[in-house]
């Protein structure tokens, strides 16, 4: 997959103005629907508010784009904590992981915004990221010597990020997904600083994504399209997780060294690996108590 788009640009900077301010517009009237009497939590709102919105949302995104953008407010299915298992025996640095992640979730392309960082590691180092390097263009990987460990948002049941936010735009979902809700957050960056694991990422500028590569399918703590100055982060792909599929950089993986599931299942791949599997997570001292585990399949 290529990070490389064609950004669409308007006939005049007068229409670019215009788009851009009914898609805040659309924007704003939604936060205020969903903020103005007093709850924070996307399902604690009135469905009769909720679902007005969520139409409001879809009408300015469909100005600003000219394209029809679905936003879902699926909440947590009952009986599932979602968790991810990564293989670093298998991992093979070749980032397709992260482009995947770029398309899937609409990131920003210019400048880009990447969820998925893979750090390159020497073998005789071991896992340390002192030395780590996310810059490493061989001409093939895996390089010879070197093994590769992709960061992302670890998903913490004791996730510090969430206790630092002033306005409560951020928290533990009962599926274990941490969310953000873009309409609270108000861009002070004190759960980047908090985030041990830098996976929070701050929109510097208006994100820019091409009209053919939106991905028009989206969830309303997830990869709806997002305004200059919010952080944003790795859902486990809200969007598909809650509708009973993969996260998109588990379905492109090339060596399978991705795994997802319910925690609460003891059936599941996931149980499986971090019951018979070397496993670890990142940071331990810490006691984030991540849902993103580290393990050797081979």
């Amino acid at each position: 997959r290529s990070s490389s788009m064609t950004v669409p640009r308007p006939e005049n900077e007068l229409d670019l103005s215009r788009r851009k301010f009914v898609s805040a517009a659309a924007a704003a009237a939604a936060g205020w629907l969903l903020t103005s009497c007093g709850p924070k939590r996307l399902y604690d709102v009135p469905p009769e508010r909720l679902k007005e919105a969520i139409r409001e949302m879809e009408a300015g995104y469909a100005e600003a784009f000219g394209a029809q953008v679905a936003v879902s407010d699926a909440g947590p299915l009952p009986g599932v904590e979602f968790a991810y298992a990564l293989d670093i025996s298998r991992c093979v640095g070749c980032r397709r992981c992260v482009y995947a992640c770029v398309e899937e979730n609409n990131q920003s392309r210019d400048p880009q915004v990447q969820w998925i960082r893979v750090l390159s590691m020497e073998l005789e180092g071991g896992v340390d990221f002192s030395e780590s390097d996310p810059y490493y263009d061989p001409d093939l990987v895996p390089e010879e010597g070197h093994f590769y460990v992709p960061v992302q948002c670890q998903q913490c049941r004791n996730p510090p990020c969430t206790k630092v936010c002033p306005t409560g735009a951020t928290w533990t979902e009962a599926d274990g997904i941490v969310v953000i809700d873009y309409d609270w957050c108000i861009g002070c960056r004190y759960c980047m600083a908090a985030c041990p694991y830098g996976a929070r990422h701050f929109n510097w500028s208006q994100p820019q994504i091409s009209v053919d590569e939106l991905n028009t399918e989206t969830h309303y703590l997830g990869n709806r399209p997002r305004p200059k100055g919010v952080v944003e982060k790795c859902t486990f792909c809200i969007q598909r997780s809650r509708q009973g599929r993969y996260p998109a950089c588990v379905e492109v993986c090339p060596v399978g060294a991705r795994k997802f599931g319910n925690l609460l299942d003891p059936e599941s791949e996931i149980r499986y690996i971090l019951e018979n599997k070397r496993v670890l997570v990142l940071k331990e001292e810490l006691n984030t108590l991540p849902r993103f585990f580290y393990f050797y399949g081979t």
